[in-house]
């Protein structure tokens, strides 16, 4: 997995027995895998276990951990992904497993939380177009030059087919340059799937 620098220092962080004992380690590992569940994450880091911890500390290393555990979620990370990213970041193999338990514990329930905030993106269910001939602009000057006024229908996945249009005029130029990168996008799907 790809993890940005201040994800890893976090890691590095929450790694280092110094900073995080192994009764602290457990207890905020829970706490990070409840804050991502729970709508309730009101004072989840004042634990007792996490007290002499420095709260600024604690919070980057808050972010960094929830971090790891949605791209380990959202790639769908196996052990052997999860235990290689963490002994990279120094986790030694006891704080490894215990991490790993409560991700293995959690993950259906990330995964559910993960799909119910899905998106769908809208898509087109319809087209039409007609040609208008612009002769003068608005600043009694000659144009005389042709324009495609396009109306998209479009239809909303994600809120129980609610339709609306998408309404824009264009030269023909940019029409061309619409027409090709609609036909390049449909040559990436096709290669898409072809994999």
């Amino acid at each position: 997995m790809e993890l940005s620098d201040s994800v890893v220092k976090g890691l590095q962080t929450l790694a280092d027995p110094a900073c995080f004992d192994f009764r602290a380690f457990t207890a905020f590992t829970e706490v990070a895998f409840d804050s991502l569940l729970s709508s309730r994450t009101d004072r989840a880091l004042d634990l007792p276990e996490l007290k002499k911890i420095d709260q600024a500390l604690l919070k980057h290393c808050h972010v960094a951990t929830t971090t790891f555990i949605l791209e380990g979620i959202k790639q769908n990370a196996d052990k052997s992904t999860i235990s290689s990213c963490l002994e990279d970041v120094k986790f030694d193999s006891e704080r490894v497993d215990a991490f790993y338990t409560s991700y293995q514990k959690n993950k259906r329930n990330l995964e559910s939380l993960l799909s119910s905030i899905d998106r769908c993106p809208p898509h087109i269910t319809d087209a039409s177009w007609r040609l208008e001939y612009c002769m003068k602009n608005g600043h009694v000057h000659n144009v005389n030059q042709p324009t495609f006024l396009i109306s998209f229908n479009t239809e909303d996945g994600g809120n129980e087919g609610t339709s609306s249009d998408v309404n824009f005029s264009c030269t023909l130029e940019q029409l061309q340059d619409l027409v090709g990168k609609m036909k390049d996008a449909a040559k990436s799907m096709e290669r898409a799937t072809q994999l």
